[in-house]
């Protein structure tokens, strides 16, 4: 039995409350659960859209419905326009959330996106698209928020979401793995070089998620055998599965974590076609 968002404030989070969140691509799938989870946890939470105030509607939304459940005084939730691949878009959108908010505690790059389609037809720019919003998306958002931990002086924490595909590979989506495994190494450097300034950068790896975009392989039962049966624990996660391993992340709890990823994949990444004993003898 899931917990209650009210239940879940008052069991708290070490360190989450009152804090100032960012999450990018929130407005659907795992980013709006990570949203509405830190809300639950009383921090504040500023939440990304890339076109239309319409597109963070629903979000915003279950947000609200999330701190009149709780009645925690003083947690806010604000929307912040920006495409994550476009450098100005992305100061802008820090900007206008540190307007809001009056400070940047937590940044969750949630932004993504992926072109399926066979490598050797894939265009330069539908690879460069991929990339733009996964690796340097996730960059630019880095590099401002690190900046204003540093100039704040204050403690920093930093979560990618990356994927199981940063270890898997995934034909027919090269840029999107590309992207990952590069997300891999941007998390362990950046958590590397600022480490001494109490700034933590880590990433959660999300295996088959339930997640609206993927209903197409969820609601037909062939293609849901198909990606289940690569899983030990033989079912997708959800959305707050993810959300809850990326506010521990976040808490007070994982203080002495850094540069690592966490994955939340249900055993994908152990390798499930050799569950079953075998030898080469």
């Amino acid at each position: 039995m899931s917990m209650t968002a009210a239940a879940r404030v008052s069991e708290g989070m070490r360190g989450l409350k009152g804090k100032n969140v960012l999450v990018t691509g929130g407005t659907s799938g795992i980013g709006q659960a990570i949203a509405v989870r830190f809300a639950e946890y009383g921090a504040n939470v500023a939440i990304n859209y890339l076109t239309t105030p319409d597109e963070a509607t629903e979000t915003g939304d279950k947000v609200h419905a999330c701190l009149k459940q709780v009645q925690q005084q003083g947690v806010r939730d604000v929307l912040v326009q920006g495409d994550v691949s476009k450098e100005d878009d992305v100061v802008r959108m820090f900007e206008d959330a540190v307007d809001q908010l009056g400070g940047i505690d937590v940044l969750i790059n949630n932004a993504g996106i992926q072109v399926s389609k066979p490598s050797h037809e894939l265009s330069a720019a539908d690879f460069d698209k991929v990339l733009g919003v996964n690796l340097r998306g996730s960059f630019l958002c880095a590099r401002e928020a690190i900046k204003r931990f540093l100039d704040a002086g204050t403690p920093g924490s930093i979560i990618n979401i990356s994927s199981v595909h940063q270890l898997i590979p995934k034909p027919n989506y090269v840029g999107y793995s590309a992207s990952k495994g590069g997300m891999q190494n941007l998390t362990r450097t950046l958590a590397l070089e600022y480490a001494g300034n109490n700034i933590r950068v880590n990433a959660i790896g999300p295996g088959a998620t339930v997640t609206p975009i993927n209903r197409a392989w969820i609601d037909d039962p062939v293609k849901r055998e198909m990606v289940t049966a690569h899983i030990p624990m033989a079912r997708a996660g959800t959305s707050d599965e993810m959300a809850g391993v990326t506010c521990f992340l976040a808490s007070d709890d994982a203080a002495y974590i850094t540069g690592q990823t966490i994955f939340v994949d249900g055993g994908l990444t152990l390798f499930a076609d050799f569950r079953e004993p075998w030898s080469s003898e």
